[in-house]
């Protein structure tokens, strides 16, 4: 169980890990290594040439969800930036590798509805992989430019909000549909178990990283903006992830429409075949998708197999 503090300079690193093994993770994206004895965490710190206050900010929000506005201009921004660049490093060369070796392994091979996970998996890394680089080669070098009294006329933290959004959603449909759908192997349950546990890690450990942006690193750079540029206006960030589930009950004809949708069939040519309108056919595609909480082929595939829409 999480205890609720908000700790200090003069706390010991160590209290902050026994109170919260995930202190780990921002440990290691800061670069602060293991082996510091009863120091303070002011004292790590300074070892690690790590900002003591934006380091603080970062562990209590991760821990406690706490943050506050008027924090933002005792933050170092180039310590969120180095924090953030770090993380990326970690999921993209080793969670995400890691985790799809991981669910190789608990799944069966030469099996169709494996192949599937794997593909639906497999989509989330690129998607993650992208929108990582997307801010590594656009936001990142805006914000080095920001930090030298610079600016770029064709771009402002609003270009990058536009980017970032539901970067969460492939995974909760992944867990989704393992959980939901995959028979029982007892040979390979406690293999998946552990799988789906690392699955559930990474989606609040994603979920954490953007709070951050969101929280502490865009507000942040606001104030760069406004420093450099003082008449320019920033709307807030839009959220993450999104936590609908509206069941998934679906009438005949959206029924048809997964099926058209699993066969390859595309907009009109559903339409064609159900003699309906193309913009019927998207219409119910969208209610699909809010009803399942699924957005892909590969998982309104295993959806259909799953409810004897179509056979293997």
């Amino acid at each position: 169980m999480k205890k609720i503090k908000l700790y200090e300079p003069e706390d010991q690193m160590l209290e902050l890990i026994r109170d919260n093994y995930n202190v780990l993770q921002s440990l290691s994206a800061f670069g602060i290594g293991m082996g510091f004895g009863a120091k303070t965490v002011r004292e790590v710190c300074d070892t690690h040439s790590v900002d003591t206050f934006t380091f603080l900010a970062v562990v209590n929000l991760t821990i406690n969800g706490y943050h506050s506005q008027n924090d933002i201009h005792h933050l170092n921004v180039q310590t969120l930036l180095r924090y953030l660049q770090a993380s990326h490093r970690y999921y993209i060369e080793f969670q995400l590798p890691f985790l799809r070796k991981e669910l190789t392994e608990a799944l069966a091979e030469d099996d169709r509805m494996s192949e599937l996970i794997i593909r639906l998996f497999d989509e989330y890394a690129r998607f993650i992989t992208h929108h990582m680089r997307y801010e590594e080669q656009t936001l990142f070098p805006y914000v080095e430019d920001l930090l030298k009294g610079g600016h770029r006329e064709n771009y402002s933290i609003e270009t990058f909000s536009k980017h970032h959004d539901q970067t969460g959603e492939k995974l909760k449909e992944l867990k989704s549909i393992i959980i939901k759908y995959l028979p029982s192997d007892p040979k390979r349950s406690n293999l998946l178990t552990a799988t789906l546990y690392d699955i559930y890690n990474l989606e609040e450990w994603i979920a954490l990283h953007a709070n951050v942006e969101e929280a502490i690193f865009i507000p942040a750079i606001k104030e760069l903006e406004k420093t450099n540029l003082p008449e320019q206006t920033i709307p807030g960030l839009s959220s993450l992830i999104s936590t609908a589930d509206n069941g998934e009950t679906l009438s005949e004809r959206e029924k048809d429409v997964v099926l058209g949708v699993v066969q390859g069939l595309t907009n009109k040519e559903i339409a064609d075949k159900l003699f309906i309108a193309p913009n019927t056919v998207i219409t119910h595609r969208r209610n699909i998708a809010r009803k399942l909480q699924i957005h892909s082929i590969a998982g309104l595939t295993i959806y259909a197999i799953a409810n004897k829409l179509v056979e293997l």
